[in-house]
This record gives C-alpha cells, sequence and structure tokens, in this order.
C-alpha cells in the first residue's frame, strides 16, 4: 500500500508548510511519493532534495527584494513573482537547489498545474528540476498578477485553479492512504470570488474563466471530503489550528519565521501519531 505526501499551497502562507517538511527531514520521514501545488510544490522540492533549512533561510533572506515578489515586477514584466529571480537566479546561484539529490532520491514527484484552455487540472511528473522548472513555475503562477506558462504548446497557471488539495488525484494514481499538510485550519471555507473579473481577464478563455468562478465549490467540496477521509482514517493531516495571519506578499522575515515555526511546531506535535499511523498502514 503506497504512501502519498500532499502539500497545499497558499503563497508566502506556504512556509508553513516548509517547517512541516523540514521536520520530516530532520526525522527521516519519507513517502512513496509527492504531489504538491504552488508553494506547496516549491518547498516540496527542497524536501525531496534533502535541503532542510533551505525554504526558511531564502524566504527570509528576500521576501523583502522586489526581485522576488512585488508590484513593481508585475507592472514592469505580467508576473508578480520575478521568473528570472526566483526560478533562475536563486536557484541556481544565490541559493543552489540541489538537483543531483532530487534525482538520486528517486520518489515521484508532482507538480498540479490547471490548463488555461480546458480550465482542468493536469498532474505533472518531474524527474529532472532543471529541465522542468517550468512545471513548477506554472503551478506557482497566480491568475491576475502572472503571465501564462507555455509548456508542449498549452498553456497553464496556478494548480489551485482547479484542484488546491489534490488527494482525490493521488488517490487514483495508487497512493490509497496520504499525509495531507494543509495551510488553513479545518473549518476554513472558501468564499465565492469576483466573477466578473474572472470573466473580463480570462475572456478568451471562458473554461478558465469558469473555473476561476467555481473554484470555491471544488475547494469546499475537498474540504469536505478530507473530513470524511480522516474520519475513516484513509488520511493523516496537519495544518494549523487556527488561521496563520500572514499575507500571501508577505515582506516581514520576522513573520514569515513565526509561520515556518507554528509548521515545525504542528510537525512535532504530531510526530508519534503519524509514526503509529504509518507503521500501521505499511502492516497492511
Amino acid at each position: 500500500m503506497k504512501t502519498g505526501l500532499v502539500l497545499e499551497g497558499g503563497g508566502v502562507r506556504g512556509i508553513y508548510v516548509a517547517g512541516v517538511l523540514d521536520v520530516f527531514l530532520e526525522q527521516g520521514i519519507s513517502f512513496d511519493g509527492v504531489i504538491g501545488n504552488s508553494a506547496g510544490a516549491i518547498h516540496g522540492c527542497s524536501y525531496l532534495s534533502g535541503q532542510k533549512g533551505r525554504s526558511i533561510r531564502y524566504y527570509k533572506k528576500y521576501c523583502g527584494d522586489p526581485r522576488f515578489m512585488s508590484f513593481r515586477s508585475w507592472i514592469t514584466t505580467g508576473d508578480l513573482v520575478g521568473v528570472d529571480f526566483c526560478y533562475h537566479e536563486l536557484p541556481e546561484k544565490l541559493d543552489v537547489y540541489d538537483n543531483d539529490a532530487f534525482l538520486r532520491c528517486g520518489v515521484p514527484f508532482y507538480t498540479v498545474c490547471t490548463n488555461v484552455q480546458t480550465g482542468k487540472p493536469e498532474y505533472m511528473k518531474i524527474t529532472d528540476m532543471n529541465r522542468q522548472i517550468d512545471c513548477l513555475r506554472a503551478s506557482a503562477s497566480l491568475p491576475y498578477f502572472s503571465r501564462m506558462v507555455e509548456i508542449g504548446g498549452k498553456k497553464y497557471l496556478d494548480g489551485g485553479c482547479s484542484d488546491s488539495v489534490p488527494v482525490r488525484a493521488f488517490q487514483e494514481m495508487g497512493y490509497a492512504k496520504n499525509v495531507l499538510v494543509l495551510t488553513q485550519p479545518a473549518d476554513y471555507r472558501k468564499k465565492p470570488e469576483l466573477s466578473a473579473l474572472a470573466r473580463i481577464a480570462y475572456a478568451r478563455y471562458p473554461a478558465f474563466s469558469k473555473a476561476l468562478r467555481s473554484r470555491y465549490v471544488g475547494y469546499n467540496q475537498t474540504a469536505d471530503l478530507i473530513a470524511e477521509l480522516e474520519k475513516r482514517e484513509e488520511v493523516f493531516v496537519i495544518r494549523p489550528e487556527r488561521p496563520l495571519q500572514i499575507g500571501r506578499m508577505e515582506k516581514d522575515p520576522k513573520n514569515v519565521e513565526r509561520v515556518y515555526n507554528i509548521g515545525s511546531e504542528d510537525a512535532q506535535k504530531h510526530l508519534n501519531r503519524l509514526r503509529s499511523w504509518m507503521e500501521k498502514n505499511a502492516e497492511k
């Protein structure tokens, strides 16, 4: 029985995920497969390369840098997140990503991206981070604030637009039991967005516009599903007990570190129960 790891995104709020994953690295907790969405996918990369502390290190150092994420970048390039800086200069020079370690780990890794033409999620398997960096970038490209990412002749944006927590998709891939790291409390439910904005901004892509307008429905249905899966012990969930009080574009490194520490503390708190749950599933 394969056990998967499912990672939710949420912009800078996703640093909570990094705190959890660094505890997993420290404790030697591994999985048969990993799937991440947006920031969850980004932090999942450092987990799979075994680079404990990398995410919080560069987030604290660069979160206030306009090249990292800023409206200036959006106005001048069309991307809120600086593409050249975040996906090339940072991982290739400033805080080097260990792609060789990622290749050696051999754990299947997937990112969720939304096909703009169809409005549907696609689950892209990454086998080489250097060659497939655009799959990671597409998963984290926020609608309205990012240019579409073209991969294989198709256009993509943030996976959260169509499948924020891909637990059902991972089950269908054969991961019967899953550990979920979420960035919202258990009682959180998404509210409808401004439908007029989606219609105007993506008038040429009606399927994607529809996905944006209805994504709150899908998110809330998934939240209800997760509650049922928890009762049946098919998933183990680590999530914050209350809202994290951090913005998608947080610039204060102290607040970033605070949320990271909450993730680390929550992982430590659940560690014994998590080990028992994983051991029980391994025996089946």
